[in-house]
Formats: C-alpha cells, sequence, structure tokens
C-alpha cells in the first residue's frame, strides 16, 4: 500500500494506555492515543487515502525530516476538500501549503498532564478550535494524538467520580459534625453534672475550715482550763497524734480547696471547648480560651515543655468560638508532639541530660498589628495576631510544601489532616490568615491573623 505514494508515511497505530481504572489523578499517559507522523512534503491526497481508511483517526502529525512541525486534523482537512474545486485546487498541494493556510493553534501538553486539566485547558479554547484533537508529548519526546471527545467523554466520567466522592466524604463531614455537636452536648452535660458536686465541696470548704478553728480553739481553751488532764484523754491525744493533726488539718483544707479550684477550672475549660457555635459569631476572649486550651494540654506537658505567654492588649474579637478552639488546640497539640517526638528522639540517641542545650518551649505572643492597604488610598488593615512558636527541630522544606499543598483548597486528600482543617475554619469562616515559618534547627512558628472588625 505505502509504494503507491512518493511520500514517506508512517503507518497509524494506536498507543494503549494504562489498564488500571481511572481516578481523580489520571494523567494523559493513561489514555489510548493515535500516532500518525506523515512527511511534510506529502500531498492530501496521500493523507486523505489514510484519513478514509481509518475512520476514527483524528488528523495526522506533520514532521520534516522527523523532527516535529505540527498537525492538521481530519476536520481542517475535509474543510478544505469540500470547498468549490477544493479537490482541483488543493488534493495534490504538499502538506506544508495546506498547514500554512490552515494557520490552526496548536494544544500541546505533556503526556503527565492530568485528564481534568486538559480538558479545562481545551475548553478554553476559542469556538473554532473546540474539536480539534491535542497533540501529546511523550516522556520519549514522540508526539501523538488524543480526540478531544475521548478526553471530554473520560473527563466527564473522572468528575462524576470526583462529585460522588465530594458527596460521600460532605455525608461523612456531616455525620462527623453531628456526631461532634452530640460529643459535646454530652461532655457540656457530664462537666455540668461534675461542676454539681464540685460545688458543694467548694461552698462547704469555708464552713469547715472554720468549723475545724473553733473546734481547735475550744480543745485549746480545755487544755488550758484543765492543766492536770485524765491520763485517757492524754493517751488519747497520743494515739491520733494531736500536735501533728491541729498542724496538718490546715494544709489539707488548703490542699481540698486547690483540688476543687483546679478541677472546677479544668471543667469549665472542657464546657468551653466543646462550645458549640451559634449562626453568627460572637465576641470571644481569645487569652481566655488559649488559657483554657493550655490548661486541657497540661496533662501531655509532663514537666518536660515551658508554656511562655507574651499576652497583649486584645480586644473581643468576633469569631465563632468553638471552631476557634479547635484550631488553637490543634496548632498546640501538633507542637507539643514535635517537641515530645524530639524528647523521645534524644532518649534513643542516648543523649545525656547535661547535652541538651535548652530546655523544650512553646511560646504564644498575641497582639494587634497593621498591614499595609493593597489598594491606594485605602485605609491600612488592623489583625489580631496569635503566634504559637516552639524551639524544636524545625521543618524540612519538603515538609513545608506538604503542609501548604494541603491548605490548598483544591487540593484532593484521602484523608484531610488537623492542619488542614484548621486553615479552612480560619480562612473560609472567618476571612483571616494561616502562616507557616520554620527552618531546620531553628524552630517552627505558626501565625493566626483574624480580621479586627
Amino acid at each position: 500500500m505505502l509504494e503507491e505514494f512518493s511520500c514517506k508515511i508512517s503507518p497509524p497505530f494506536v498507543s494503549k494506555g494504562c489498564d488500571r481504572e481511572l481516578g481523580l489523578e489520571s494523567t494523559l499517559e493513561e489514555l489510548p492515543m493515535y500516532n500518525f507522523q506523515v512527511e511534510i512534503d506529502c500531498t492530501g491526497k496521500d493523507v486523505a487515502h489514510f484519513l478514509e481508511k481509518y475512520p476514527l483517526l483524528p488528523g495526522a502529525i506533520l514532521v520534516e525530516q522527523g523532527n516535529f512541525i505540527g498537525m492538521i486534523s481530519r476536520r481542517r482537512l475535509l474543510e478544505f476538500l469540500i470547498r468549490p474545486y477544493g479537490q482541483e485546487l488543493f488534493v495534490q498541494e504538499s502538506l506544508e501549503i495546506l498547514y500554512s493556510y490552515a494557520r490552526t493553534t496548536i494544544l500541546l501538553l505533556p503526556d503527565t498532564t492530568s485528564i481534568l486539566t486538559a480538558m479545562q485547558l481545551s475548553l478554553k479554547r476559542s469556538p473554532e478550535l473546540l474539536a480539534e484533537p491535542v497533540v501529546v508529548q511523550t516522556a520519549s519526546g514522540s508526539y501523538r494524538l488524543l480526540d478531544v471527545q475521548e478526553l471530554n467523554i473520560i473527563a466527564w466520567q473522572i468528575q462524576g467520580i470526583e462529585n460522588l466522592v465530594r458527596y460521600e466524604r460532605s455525608q461523612a463531614q456531616m455525620i462527623q459534625n453531628d456526631k461532634m455537636a452530640s460529643l459535646g452536648r454530652l461532655v457540656d452535660g457530664i462537666a455540668h453534672e461534675i461542676l454539681d458536686p464540685v460545688g458543694f465541696i467548694w461552698g462547704n470548704l469555708t464552713y469547715v475550715s472554720n468549723y475545724s478553728q473553733d473546734l481547735l480553739k475550744l480543745i485549746a481553751a480545755y487544755d488550758q482550763e484543765l492543766a492536770d488532764a485524765p491520763k485517757s484523754i492524754t493517751n488519747l491525744k497520743e494515739e491520733i497524734e494531736f500536735d501533728f493533726l491541729e498542724k496538718d488539718l490546715s494544709q489539707s483544707l488548703a490542699s481540698i480547696r486547690t483540688g476543687a479550684e483546679r478541677l472546677k477550672k479544668l471543667v469549665t475549660s472542657l464546657q468551653n471547648f466543646c462550645h458549640i457555635d451559634e449562626i453568627y459569631p460572637k465576641p470571644v476572649d481569645l487569652h481566655a480560651s488559649l488559657d483554657n486550651i493550655v490548661l486541657l494540654i497540661n496533662s501531655r506537658l509532663q514537666g518536660e515543655i515551658e508554656i511562655r505567654k507574651n499576652y497583649g492588649h486584645l480586644p473581643p474579637v468576633y469569631c465563632f468560638m468553638g471552631q476557634l478552639n479547635q484550631v488553637l488546640m490543634n496548632i498546640l497539640s501538633e507542637a507539643v508532639d514535635t517537641l515530645l517526638n524530639e524528647a523521645v528522639k534524644q532518649q534513643l540517641l542516648h543523649l545525656e541530660a547535661t547535652n541538651i542545650t535548652h530546655k523544650a518551649r512553646i511560646e504564644i505572643t498575641t497582639e494587634v498589628i497593621s498591614q499595609e492597604a493593597s489598594k491606594p488610598n485605602t485605609p491600612d488593615s488592623r489583625w489580631v495576631s496569635i503566634r504559637i512558636a516552639d524551639n524544636g527541630p524545625g521543618m524540612s522544606q519538603e515538609v513545608q510544601q506538604q503542609i501548604m499543598e494541603c491548605f490548598s483548597l483544591e487540593k484532593r486528600a484521602d484523608k484531610e489532616t488537623s492542619l488542614a482543617v484548621s486553615y479552612r475554619i480560619i480562612i473560609a469562616r472567618h476571612g483571616g490568615k494561616l502562616n507557616l515559618r520554620s527552618q531546620l534547627g531553628a524552630g517552627t512558628e505558626f501565625q493566626i491573623l483574624l480580621p479586627l472588625v
């Protein structure tokens, strides 16, 4: 068949895609594509013969001595042939002439381009180019043709999968939100039940302390009036160690008071953390929220981590208290985990305490800052800044890049991290900003910026 033509034409073939199922991250290399290369000195008649023989071919890849020149589609070539006197004028013309007449814009993409991205780029072309095939460059440097209809069909199927995944995730998120709301109400009820007996203890401690002091005064008065106390009373005092009891009673009552006060603060902090937000934001004391979170994670510090608070003067900030508490808990827990993991790593490396140059520390700094307006003749914006910094090992550029990718709203992650959830709460719900700064050996700092309205 090829001997009929004086020009060089490679027989067309279809490259097979991958056998695995296509997903949201599938690329063009996984799709079947057409390879039909024609030297540019061939005529339109030569190519028309192959297009007639292979009706699924979307066009031809034009090469000159093996080098890629361009692409002419089946539709463009047929447009020349169906014009008045088209066959007489164009059939014997070389593809170089026809290609110059076509003046088409080629969409050239690497085979690593995702299918969804390729579809979006294809649909952004001008209307007269929407039906033109896409030229795909492979990793080996060769070129293939991708039928835009096949691309669109597969892309719409993938988008259907994506919509299904989003629906399932939204359903799972709704179930999780309902579960967390129910858990919050349950914890709030339990905390309320705990506060009642704590209130009884706290309310009666003052009376018990006064009663005990009065009884000790009465015993002292008896001792003063009865200089020669009966031997049975003297033996009883020795048996119950009255002198020690008299000194220790006040200390025991003070310890009970301290314990009841700590329990009351802990339960109150738990109630505040489980706060269920309403539809509209409300003014919140951020310092009280931070103190509550620090109190809740205090048991994890194990005396190895120091918390430093550098609180500035902050006005009440309108926000969703429950969601903001979750963000603060996530970031502080991330810092605590980093420092505790570093401490364990040091122990595994058999480092002595004398070799540790600094104590693990988390520093919380709050202040009101101003940022220059992005538009001229606009007043500077004012923000409430919450910086949570640790003196841990810091993060590499790769780890920071992964975190920034999980911050991206376009990222399709299989499982959202706590930092990604925090980012969405700050950005979407509060119109704020969440910044990350880290350097190996110099610690990590997260900065929360909330607009001051």
